[in-house]
């Protein structure tokens, strides 16, 4: 075993067996080891099982690179994650050829995170499983066959994978993106997910030009920062819908200092013709609901004839209602985005091209999100910050993002 710092490196010795009983002792022990990691806490407890997985490895040894030792969030059912998910250690595993090893160095909690621990999410891991979707790790040691990345590179899963919720990741070389050292940690680690949501939708579903206004609630959200913002960069107005709070002069300053056009909290729009209020903006040709509810008939009564409405998210729980008169007289077009399904349509190489144009926008101070870094170690004070538990009321759109990094990563 070769250790540098935090980090460790495992070379087992080889013996002079014959070359099927050691393809037998490798095939039982790595057999034993996917069997630990599968387990969870449903089976044998973790007490039991990770000590005698570890003794595997040492009674028997075979030539290969083994992953160091992880920290892992997990959960073995679906449920309310503050109450299914805790911290674990995980035994190494072995890098194969075609193989990453990956430090992970910062990984976000995203609202879909929430909802695959819950069960609620369309698509999710079976469990036992670890959390996480997205991040950013460095390479840590790399298989005999990958090409293309080495120890010290910065890379993040994309299309985003399950699992990322843990010290050090092993998957096949094809998972991952290498992006640039210089890129700031917190936006290499969310990049994917929310801007490129943001970008897809201002691209896929009317063809926007310079001068056109858009219009969205749920602007203190992520993607709702991120659409202004890369809305002014094409010299496309926003106009956006905020919810009546305290404080809500400092987010109107806020998102006007990202670049709105207009601000408006949901109270103000208590009025018969809410593009009275519009000043000299065009009507807006496109809107964004990721709330629904009230706030979603409020985006439908700016939009102008033949507009369309995009609903990426419903995080009031409530329904959308759409009266007859959209239909018939403003021959409005109510559309759908799911970043999952756009991404399963083999756009890998699209997705890179885009998350590399993302990240030299925030490189550039282009675009800019508000995120809070919290280490690995105090991984449930952040998952309490990101379920509104101590106030901070993301349901509703704080705007605010946690970044679980860890605890050996001495960024804090």
């Amino acid at each position: 075993m070769v250790r540098n710092g935090t980090e460790s490196t495992v070379i087992l010795g080889v013996h002079r067996d014959t070359e099927r009983e050691r393809e037998r002792e490798r095939e039982r022990v790595m057999a034993s080891l996917r069997s630990v990691a599968l387990k969870a806490v449903s089976g044998e407890s973790w007490s039991r099982i990770v000590p005698r997985a570890r003794a595997l490895i040492r009674v028997r040894a075979f030539s290969a690179i083994m992953s160091p030792p992880s920290k892992a969030v997990v959960y073995d059912h679906h449920g309310p994650p503050d109450s299914v998910t805790r911290v674990i250690e995980l035994p190494p595993v072995q890098v194969n050829e075609n193989d990453v090893c990956v430090k992970m160095l910062a990984a976000p909690i995203n609202p879909s995170d929430i909802n695959r621990i819950e069960g609620v999410y369309p698509v999710r891991p079976q469990v036992p499983a670890i959390g996480g979707y997205e991040g950013v790790g460095e390479v840590h040691s790399v298989g005999s066959a990958v090409k293309g990345l080495s120890p010290g590179d910065w890379v993040i899963p994309s299309p985003p994978s399950s699992g990322t919720w843990q010290t050090y990741i092993v998957k096949d070389q094809s998972i991952w993106h290498k992006v640039v050292k210089d890129s700031p940690i917190e936006y290499a680690a969310t990049i994917t997910v929310n801007p490129l949501t943001a970008l897809r939708m201002l691209e896929d579903f009317i063809s926007l030009k310079s001068g056109d206004s858009i219009v969205q609630n749920g602007a203190t959200s992520i993607v709702g920062q991120c659409i202004i913002q890369l809305a002014r960069y094409r010299g496309i107005h926003s106009i956006n819908i905020i919810r009546d709070r305290a404080g809500s002069d400092e987010v109107k300053e806020k998102l006007k200092n990202f670049g709105a056009d207009e601000v408006l909290t949901e109270s103000q729009l208590e009025v018969k013709n809410v593009k009275e209020l519009l000043a000299n903006l065009p009507e807006p040709v496109l809107g964004f609901n990721c709330v629904g509810g009230n706030a979603a008939s409020l985006v439908l009564k700016f939009l102008r004839h033949e507009g369309t409405m995009v609903t990426y998210g419903g995080m009031s729980k409530k329904p959308i209602t759409v009266s007859t008169s959209s239909f018939i007289f403003k021959d409005l077009s109510l559309r759908g985005f799911w970043l999952q399904r756009w991404m399963s349509a083999d756009r890998a190489k699209e997705c890179r091209s885009m998350v590399d144009y993302l990240l030299n926008l925030a490189r550039e101070g282009k675009l800019k999100y508000e995120m809070e870094l919290v280490p690995f170690e105090n991984f449930h004070g952040a998952l309490d910050k990101a379920l509104g538990k101590l106030g901070s009321q993301p349901k509703q759109g704080s705007g605010l993002g946690f970044c679980i990094t860890p605890c050996h990563y001495t960024l804090l």
